[in-house]
């Protein structure tokens, strides 16, 4: 049952009976929800859930890092998802101390599908988890990977960067890429990249809303604009990560 499982903290999750009103602070999570067909059970979510579309239309809790703790009270959730890397430690102190909660942090592929399968567990239909299971496997599994080096910016003003200890990294290793900055989010300089050689350098469409005309702005480096969505979003978005991110890497 849904309380014998620990969430990315160590917390174990305890639930009385299934969730039937559940806000999500993630916006791949809220995605997955819909897909997992419990869309009718989600009361709340962020203002940057978007997928699908009628996520448009329910009650927002304020952004993945700024929740609005008196909105989500009064939605009376009787779970919460939120996640490690989006929402800070405060949120979930606050979060935790009125409702269940499950925080999640999946750091590679492997992480992202068991967490659909302990929202599976958690929500009452592990049969249409462990179908999308089976389908992101399946395009996993076409993957031909071919090496490269790369960077991927995401910001400018500083320019930032995600290293390798983070998901995009991991996922962009399935296509054989390897990334040249270690750490997290690290911050470097266009003279740092420059001297760094990678074989490609990756412009997300987020958080930074990166567009062909930043390219010019890092002379001597061969660009790529990429879907940041289909970089960085765990859970049923890696389908199509893994069916069309190839064609955006070059």
């Amino acid at each position: 049952m849904a309380s014998d499982l620990i969430d990315a903290r160590g917390q174990a999750l305890h639930l009385k009976a299934l969730p039937r009103r559940i806000i999500s602070l993630v916006p791949s999570t809220t995605e997955s929800l819909f897909a997992l067909g419990l869309g009718d059970r989600v009361v709340g979510v962020t203002r940057f859930c978007e997928s699908p579309a009628q996520v448009t239309q329910l009650p927002k809790v304020g952004g993945t890092k700024d929740v609005e703790l008196d909105r989500l009270i009064a939605l009376k959730p009787d779970l919460v998802i939120g996640n490690v890397e989006e929402n800070s430690a405060q949120i979930a102190e606050q979060v935790g101390g009125h409702f269940p909660l499950w925080m999640a942090f999946p750091k590679s592929v492997d992480d992202a599908l068991q967490d659909l399968r302990d929202l599976g567990v958690i929500c009452g239909v592990s049969g249409a988890a462990e179908e999308w299971v089976r389908r992101i496997q399946a395009a996993r599994g076409a993957l031909r990977p071919v090496p490269f080096t790369y960077l991927y910016l995401i910001w400018r003003k500083p320019w930032m960067a995600a290293g390798q200890d983070c998901f995009i990294s991991a996922l962009l290793r399935e296509f054989g890429g390897e990334n040249l900055l270690l750490g997290r989010y690290p911050e470097l300089t266009l003279e740092q990249m420059q001297a760094l050689r990678p074989q490609r350098v990756l412009l997300s469409s987020e958080p930074f809303p990166f567009s062909d005309k930043h390219g010019p702005e890092l002379p001597g480096l061969r660009t790529h604009l990429v879907d940041g969505a289909l970089c960085s979003w765990h859970g049923v978005r890696l389908e199509r990560a893994f069916a069309e991110l190839g064609s955006q890497l070059g």
